[in-house]
C-alpha cells in the first residue's frame, strides 16, 4: 500500500512537470526593474527564442515553466538592457587604432603621447582624437609648431574630444591643399600673424578627413568588434550610432547577420549625396539587430570649440557668434527632402541661435504629419521661450547627461550667467516633451552608461563637485533617468515595441548589476558593475 501511494506521489509530480512550459532560460530571485508603463518590479522571467515570454513572481514562474539553463539572481539588480540613443559606435572602435589624447593635461601631454604612439606602431599617417585645451593651464587653441619640427615629412592631424577641432601639421595641410587663401562656410580656418596655426574648426576639418588613410576591411571588423566588447561589458545591449556611410552600414548587416556582431544598432545615415540617394529612394531597412531609417544632420559646431551658434555674441569672445555648418535653405531642403522619405532627421544643434531654427524648421516641414519623432540631438542651449518647441509630439529631445558634468567648468565662460540658465536643462526639456532619449555621445565622452546615469541624477563629477549639483534643479530622478535610457530611447529609435522594458513579447536584452542603481548612495552609483549583459537571452 505505501508502495503504490509513493508510486502515485511520484506520477503526480512528473505528471506537473511534464505540464509546464518548456523554455530556454528562467531567471529568477532577481529585483527586476520591468520599466513597463506602471514601472514595476517583480522576480522572476522566462525566455525563449529570445524573447521574454513571461515576467512575474519567482513562484509563479517556476511553477508555471521549466528550463534547462535557470539562473538565480541572488537579489541582484536586473534591468532592461541599457540603450545609448546617441553614440559613435564604430568611431570607438577606430579610436582603438589612433592615438588616445583624453585626460590629457597640457599641450605636452599630447606630444608625449603622439611620440610613443610613433615610436610603437609608426605609420605613414598619425591620427588622434580626445585632447581639450579647457582641461589645460593654457586654455588656447595649440600651435602646430611642434608638430612640424617633429614630423616635417609626415601628416598628423590631432581631433579634439568633441570632434569639432583639429590640430594639423603643415604636411597634413599641404596635402589637403590648404593654405592661408583657403576658405569654406561653416567654420574657420585659424590664423596668427597671417600665418595658420594648424587649427581647423568644422567644415575645413573635412578637407583633412577625405585624405585620411582608409581602414583596411579587417581593420574596420576589427574596430566593430572591439567596440562591441567596450560597450557589452557596460551594459548596452543597443547603440544609436550618430553618422554611418553606406559601406559600413552594410557591412555591420553582414556581421549582424553571419552572427559575429550581436549588438543591436540604430544607425543614423551621414548626411551625404551617395547615403541619401541610395537610402531614401530605398526606403526603411529593418531586421532584428539593424534599424536604418534616420539621418544625421548637423547645424551647427561645439561649444567647448567656439562653433555652437548662438543668438548673442560668447561671453569670453567679442564680436564672435558661431555659425551654422550647413546652409539655411539647404536645411530647409533637406529635412524636406527626408520628411517626404518617410525617414527621420536627427539633428546636431547646440547653440541657442541652432536650436531655435533647427525647432521652427522641424515644425513648419511636420505641421501636417503624425509620429515622425524627429530629434534634437544635444538640444544644448536653449533661451527665451524656445523650450515651448518641444511641446510637439513629433519633436524629440535627445540629450547626453555627461556633457553638462564635463562642460560645467567653463561653460558659463562661454555663455555668462543668464544664458547658462537655459543650458543642459533636462529637466526643463523632460516637462515640455515628455520624454527624453539619453546618450553618451562616446567617445567624445566615456562609453559607461552608468556615468550616464550618474551625471543626470546628480549633476556632479566623480569628487562630488559641485557641491549640491551643477544647476540641479534640472537634474532628473532615478526612474526618469532610467526609462531614458531604456523605454524612450527605444520609443526615440520607434523601437519601443520590441525592446526597452522587461516584458512578454520583447527581445530578451537585459543586465544584471552587482548593487541596486535605484537605491544606491549617489555617489556610489559609478562604482556599480555589469556582473553580466544578455542580448537574446544570451550572454556577452
Amino acid at each position: 500500500m505505501r508502495i503504490t501511494k509513493v508510486l502515485l506521489l511520484l506520477l503526480i509530480i512528473a505528471s506537473c512537470a511534464s505540464d509546464k512550459i518548456e523554455v530556454d532560460t528562467i531567471i529568477t530571485n532577481g529585483t527586476v526593474y520591468t520599466v513597463d508603463a506602471d514601472f514595476n518590479t517583480t522576480e522572476a522571467f522566462a525566455i525563449k527564442d529570445g524573447k521574454f515570454v513571461d515576467v512575474g513572481t519567482t513562484t509563479d514562474i517556476t511553477k508555471k515553466y521549466k528550463a534547462i539553463n535557470t539562473i538565480d539572481a541572488n537579489g541582484q539588480t536586473v534591468l532592461p538592457g541599457f540603450i545609448d540613443a546617441h553614440c559613435h559606435f564604430y568611431g570607438l572602435g577606430l579610436n582603438q587604432l589612433q592615438v588616445n589624447l583624453r585626460d590629457t593635461k597640457s599641450f605636452d601631454d599630447v606630444m608625449k603621447r603622439v611620440i610613443d604612439f610613433h615610436n610603437n606602431r609608426p605609420s605613414k599617417f598619425i591620427i588622434g582624437r580626445g585632447w581639450d585645451q579647457n582641461d589645460w593651464d593654457d586654455k588656447t587653441y595649440p600651435n602646430k609648431a611642434l608638430l612640424d619640427k617633429l614630423y616635417p615629412d609626415t601628416p598628423v592631424a590631432l581631433t579634439r574630444i568633441d570632434g569639432h577641432a583639429m590640430l594639423c601639421n603643415q604636411a597634413a595641410l599641404d596635402l589637403a591643399k590648404i593654405d592661408v587663401n583657403t576658405t569654406i562656410e561653416g567654420g574657420e580656418i585659424l590664423k596668427q600673424d597671417g600665418k595658420l596655426t594648424g587649427v581647423l574648426i568644422d567644415n575645413p576639418m573635412e578637407l583633412v578627413e577625405a585624405i585620411f588613410p582608409e581602414p583596411t576591411k579587417q581593420q574596420q571588423i576589427d574596430a566593430l568588434l572591439e567596440a562591441h566588447k567596450i560597450c557589452t561589458d557596460l551594459g548596452l545591449t543597443t547603440v544609436s550610432d550618430a553618422g554611418l556611410d553606406k559601406q559600413v552600414i552594410q557591412l555591420i548587416d553582414s556581421l549582424q547577420q553571419a552572427g559575429t556582431l550581436d549588438m543591436r544598432m540604430y544607425a543614423m545615415i551621414s548626411n551625404k549625396k551617395e547615403n541619401l540617394e541610395y537610402y531614401l529612394s530605398k526606403g526603411k531597412i529593418k531586421t532584428d539587430r539593424l534599424n536604418v531609417q534616420s539621418v544625421k544632420v548637423y547645424a551647427d559646431g561645439a561649444l567647448g570649440s567656439r562653433g555652437a551658434a548662438l543668438k548673442q555674441e560668447y561671453s569670453d569672445q567679442h564680436d564672435h557668434f558661431g555659425a551654422l555648418v550647413i546652409g539655411t535653405e539647404a536645411f530647409i531642403n533637406l529635412a524636406d527632402q527626408i520628411a517626404k522619405a518617410g525617414y527621420q532627421m536627427n539633428t546636431h544643434a547646440i547653440g541657442d541661435s541652432a536650436n531655435r531654427f533647427v525647432l521652427q524648421t522641424y515644425q513648419k516641414t511636420l505641421k501636417d504629419l503624425t509620429n515622425r519623432r524627429w530629434r534634437v540631438e544635444h538640444a544644448q542651449i536653449i533661451t527665451d521661450n524656445d523650450f515651448d518647441y518641444f511641446k510637439n509630439e513629433n519633436i524629440i529631445p535627445s540629450i547626453q547627461p555627461t556633457h553638462a558634468t564635463s562642460d560645467m567648468y567653463w561653460a558659463e565662460d562661454r555663455l555668462g550667467k543668464d544664458r547658462i540658465k537655459g543650458a543642459y536643462a533636462y529637466k526643463t526639456l523632460l516637462e515640455k516633451s515628455g520624454r527624453l532619449a539619453l546618450g553618451t555621445d562616446f567617445p567624445v565622452e566615456q562609453v559607461s552608461p552608468l556615468l550616464t546615469f550618474y551625471a543626470a541624477v546628480s549633476r556632479q563629477d566623480l569628487n562630488q563637485y559641485p557641491a549640491g549639483g551643477f544647476n540641479k534643479d534640472n537634474g532628473l530622478t532615478r526612474e526618469e533617468t532610467l526609462k531614458g535610457m531604456t523605454i524612450w530611447a527605444a520609443y526615440a529609435n520607434f523601437e519601443e515595441k520590441e525592446k526597452g522594458s522587461i516584458e512578454a513579447g520583447k527581445f530578451a536584452d537585459f543586465i544584471i548589476l552587482d548593487k541596486n542603481i535605484m537605491t544606491i548612495e549617489e555617489k556610489e552609483i559609478p562604482n556599480i558593475k555589469v556582473n553580466q549583459t544578455y542580448i537574446n537571452g544570451v550572454a556577452q
